[in-house]
């Protein structure tokens, strides 16, 4: 008897540790009127006078389709990453990246094998020095496409299905 209320005893345990943990590290409402990411700083009373020129604003474009990637390894496939990309552009430069979608998907492709047959996609593949090398090297086939309308590449899904 007590073999099978021990799973409904331990879930009813871990449904209020859960609510009660998120009830604790809910964030607190911001009372209306209390912005002050607008304020001047005390310190420095110039402040306007040193702000930085504003970002010219951009588009994310998502490529249609996710990226397979076999990694191989002793001449099997011993796993598959399944990758999504999206392109940075500047504003009304999308139908550029479209229009040279197919072009741009093969060389992320040559760019995506090469890096797994490095290596770049053993281990732990995920590391943010691993992932500036990929990002880097799918900007720099991307600038090739498309020259400046490439303001950057983005790694918006990876997944490793190791077979």
């Amino acid at each position: 008897m007590s073999a099978k209320l021990l799973p409904i005893l331990l879930l009813a345990i871990g449904v209020a540790a859960g609510a009660g943990a998120g009830i604790f590290l809910k964030p607190d409402p911001e009372s209306p009127g209390t912005d002050t990411s607008h304020a001047p700083d005390a310190a420095h009373p110039d402040h306007s006078e040193q702000a930085s020129p504003q970002e010219d604003p951009t588009e994310i474009v998502k490529l249609n389709n996710q990226f397979v990637i076999p990694v191989v390894d002793k001449n099997m496939i011993s796993a598959l990453v399944v990758m999504s990309l999206s392109v940075e552009t500047g504003v009304g430069r999308s139908a550029e990246v479209y229009d040279r979608e197919p072009k741009l998907r093969d060389v992320f492709l040559q760019a995506l094998f090469d890096h797994a047959n490095m290596g770049g996609f053993d281990g732990a593949f995920t590391q943010a020095r691993n992932m500036d090398v990929l990002r880097s090297a799918l900007l720099d086939v991307a600038t090739d496409v498309l020259g400046d309308a490439v303001l950057g590449v983005l790694i918006t899904e990876i997944a490793r299905q190791d077979v």
